[in-house]
């Protein structure tokens, strides 16, 4: 066999956002575009702020001596300072540049504080539904993905997170706005996860929390993301900017880790060597420039929640049923029938892409990636409500 066993193994269980969204492409060619209705990928379709365009000419055009080439392997240090911030803004804490890392979005992020933090065989918690990749990214280091229950509106149970804890969890890893629900978890759940941590590290047993956070800026109804910087002492944040300004494909991202984290300096260290022993050596040299001119704007988050309520009107009046999204870009609805994947298969007979929640370790769910136009998403209702009826 031309390729590793376990690569062979990982490619049969390989992303089903990616297989959709493949799928799509053959149906498109098939039957039109315009007359596919694709929700499979989460790839913002609005425009980055005005300000992106400005500051990118404004700093390509200038011959800066140095901004091609190789930087310190953290990212620039007026870079970090400037995003450092950001983060003292957004999350009420007293964070310097020397505490932030400039990477290659936040799945780099992800992948250096893991390989960072986890020896052989340790276990990470992740709360479900989940991120598909997270499991490819914990097993890339060595790790055990640990998937645990949620509540039925997809907030965290302590409780169940707490009996997960065995001397062999090294990290609870946790995404809000969460990819695929849209469910914001909450300050008193973000406050009670932190004071089990806090319990644990008090009989010297040190579990990170990390917290995947590209939708931040996505939030609707007046909703606030809590920082688990400010309520719990040993965590990180992985972020990009990929959903903020809308420029997925130029990866870049940082991570923030908390001032008051056990071994800092030592935590700090381990993470410049794998940011460049992983082979991202440094976030790209020009748009760390623009991203630190751009601590004031974000994309305009009311365009998704348009979308979102056109799309839960209409879902909701033919018969579907979903738990209300607090962010992101996503809906994350319940199947019909049993069987997701089979439900995700009928709905393509009616040109209509979604990922099956399986894919997210969560079957019998389905989600609706809602960053496309409005008039994709008002065209496709009837299609949704033909698959139900004709069930």
């Amino acid at each position: 066999m031309p390729i590793s066993t376990k690569i062979s193994e990982s490619m049969q269980k390989s992303s089903w956002i990616r297989k959709m969204f493949e799928e799509g492409a053959m149906l498109k060619a098939k039957y039109g575009v315009e007359n596919v209705f694709d929700f499979s990928l989460g790839n913002p379709d609005i425009d980055p702020p005005q300000k992106f365009f400005s500051i990118l000419k404004d700093i390509s055009s200038k011959k800066i001596k140095g901004i091609h080439g190789y930087m310190p392997n953290p990212g620039f240090p007026d870079v970090r300072e400037s995003i450092a911030k950001r983060v003292k803004a957004d999350h009420g804490i007293d964070i310097k540049g020397e505490q932030i890392i400039m990477t290659c979005g936040a799945a780099g992020g992800l992948n250096v504080a893991l390989k960072t933090i986890l020896n052989s065989g340790e276990r990470v918690i992740v709360p479900k539904p989940y991120f598909a990749e997270y499991g490819f990214y914990i097993d890339n280091h060595g790790g055990e993905i640990i998937p645990v229950d949620t509540k039925s509106d997809f907030s965290l149970d302590i409780g169940i997170i707490e009996n997960a804890i065995d001397d062999n969890v090294r990290a609870i890893l946790i995404n809000s706005p969460n990819n695929p629900s849209g469910r914001v978890y909450t300050e008193e759940d973000i406050i009670a996860l932190s004071g089990l941590l806090a319990k644990n590290a008090e009989k010297g047993r040190i579990i990170y929390l990390i917290s995947d956070e590209p939708y931040r800026e996505i939030v609707y109804d007046g909703v606030t993301v809590p920082s688990i910087l400010k309520h719990c002492k040993n965590s990180i944040v992985a972020t990009s900017f990929s959903k903020t300004f809308s420029i997925p494909g130029e990866r870049i991202g940082y991570l923030a880790i908390n001032p008051e984290c056990k071994d800092v300096d030592m935590l700090l260290a381990g993470f410049i060597l794998c940011n460049r022993i992983l082979g991202f050596v440094n976030a790209p040299a020009v748009i760390q420039r623009v991203v630190a001119e751009l601590n004031d704007v974000t994309v305009d988050a009311e365009i998704y929640k348009r979308r979102r309520d056109i799309l839960m009107d209409g879902l909701s009046s033919a018969g579907y049923d979903f738990i209300k999204p607090d962010g992101s870009f996503y809906l994350f609805c319940k199947s019909p029938i049993d069987d997701d994947v089979e439900f995700v298969r009928h709905l393509q007979k009616y040109n209509v892409l979604v990922v099956p929640g399986s894919g997210f370790g969560t079957p019998g769910y389905f989600r609706i990636s809602y960053c496309i136009s409005e008039d994709v998403i008002k065209r496709a209702i009837p299609k949704f409500k033909e698959a139900i009826e004709s069930l």
